[in-house]
């Protein structure tokens, strides 16, 4: 189950949208809870976590929660907490961090990078934007490497299809291995996908070969046949377009808070104080 932390719900502060009716998940003491509440309250504790999206258990905690903080809120004014200087002190603390962080997002959202723009960063960059080389292969995996052997020795002889059909039948006869029932078929995988000893011995294969002598791993002892290679390639522009254009953007704005920091310190007037007091007590 979905643990919730207890957190400030200071997000809940930034929701703009109308209420309405359908969205009011409970009340207290008149005052209404709304979905945006608990969405903001959900973001807050569960980052990837939506309220729409839990369970009625889990609705029912948030539920639970919010309603206790928004009584706890209640005592805590009746007692004059937001009266005293602590909770000023601490509500002027809170209030420039909300502060520069949505100063923080108007920058971000303001940032702009054109689809020219990422093209040309796409074209510079292409070596960056590869599909791995990928095999497709099959194995049949045995106990022994007595077994392996034999098996390779029934393989012997025989190429194209007449090879591939008898490795397959021997596969789904002999293997022990989860992928015997498709014919020792493993799919398509890249280079580390698979123990050490396994991926080195496929990638010396060419299409349409088996291995020589067994492969020993931690599972027993394999006998691999290659269908296919397939070489790396670049992946498109536009499957890709959407994460360069949030890159360049990430960029610009730091690039764009750099400056302005920069530009805030060089007309600043800055004491160190720690500094200022090590040299007067030298």
């Amino acid at each position: 189950m979905l643990k919730f932390a207890r957190t400030s719900l200071i997000a809940a502060a930034l929701l703009t949208t109308s209420v309405v009716a359908s969205d009011i998940i409970v009340t207290v003491n008149g005052k209404n809870i709304t979905k945006q509440d608990a969405e903001a309250f959900v973001s807050a504790t569960a980052p990837n976590a939506h309220y729409e999206q839990l369970s009625p258990q889990q609705k029912a905690l948030v539920k639970k929660t919010l309603v206790e903080k928004a009584l706890l809120s209640d005592l805590a004014k009746k007692e004059g907490i937001d009266k005293t200087s602590e909770f000023k002190k601490n509500l002027e603390k809170i209030a420039n961090e909300l502060m520069v962080n949505m100063w923080m997002k108007k920058q971000m959202d303001s940032a702009v990078v054109s689809d020219s723009e990422a093209k040309d960063f796409y074209e510079k960059n292409k070596a960056k934007f590869l599909m791995p080389e990928t095999v497709h292969a099959r194995h049949i995996l045995v106990k022994s490497e007595k077994e392996a052997k034999q098996i390779i020795s029934e393989l012997k002889g025989l190429k194209g299809d007449a090879l591939k059909q008898k490795f397959i039948s021997l596969a789904k006869s002999k293997s022990i291995g989860p992928s015997k029932s498709k014919g020792g078929d493993l799919g398509t995988f890249k280079k580390g996908q698979m123990v050490p000893a396994f991926s080195q011995a496929v990638w010396s294969l060419k299409p349409g070969e088996v291995t020589k002598t067994p492969v020993k791993t931690q599972f027993g002892y394999h006998v691999i046949y290659l269908e296919s290679k397939n070489p790396a390639q670049a992946v498109s522009y536009d499957k890709v377009k959407n994460k360069i254009i949030a890159t360049l953007k990430q960029q610009e704005f730091a690039k764009k808070v750099s400056e302005v920091v920069s530009e805030l310190r060089s007309k600043a007037k800055i004491v160190d104080m720690e500094k200022e007091t090590a040299k007067s007590a030298k």
